[in-house]
């Protein structure tokens, strides 16, 4: 494992890459190749933005105490993030229900003008539709192993910044 002094020089890059790949990835699969993201997918990107947030308030604080907490919590929101792509699996493999909006249809239909209404809304995407795989396996899937590997590397930096301090 790299020393602390390599760790602090290239925190702020490293979690602007590590989380700015996988939500890049996101963005190209749904506006590139249309593939329509549901409520679970929307909440997996969540905690991206946080890591990102971290890694440019990395850029800015000098203060090493500080910089020795933002891979705590970049592991914290990477871990967070595992478990939201682990509850997104289980609702695609029909382990259980989602208590996300998933696919839910709006209010209900007391007349005519709301029927005609409801018929011109696209519906939301149901959650445990599957768009895309590679070798059988769905991204929500991969995003629960990326976020955990990224969860401990973060949690292995904090620790060397914290030992080292």
């Amino acid at each position: 494992m790299p020393d602390a002094k390599i760790i602090d020089r290239y925190l702020a890059l490293a979690l602007l890459i590590a989380a700015g790949g996988p939500l890049l990835t996101a963005y190209i699969s749904q506006y590139g190749f249309g593939y329509e993201p549901c409520v679970l997918c929307v909440y997996q990107r969540i905690p991206y933005g946080v890591v990102i947030a971290l890694g440019l308030l990395a850029l800015f604080v000098k203060n090493p105490e500080i910089r020795r907490l933002i891979p705590l919590f970049a592991g914290l929101a990477f871990l967070i993030g595992s478990g939201i792509a682990l509850y997104h699996v289980g609702v695609e493999q029909l382990w259980w229900k989602s208590a996300a909006p998933c696919g839910a249809s709006g209010g209900a239909v007391t007349n005519t003008q709301d029927f005609l209404a409801a018929l011109q809304k696209k519906p939301e995407k149901s959650c445990g539709d599957i768009d895309w795989t590679l070798f059988g396996v769905s991204m929500a899937t991969y995003n629960v192993g990326v976020s955990l590997a990224l969860a401990i590397a973060s949690f292995c930096a904090w620790r060397r910044l914290r030992d080292e301090a």
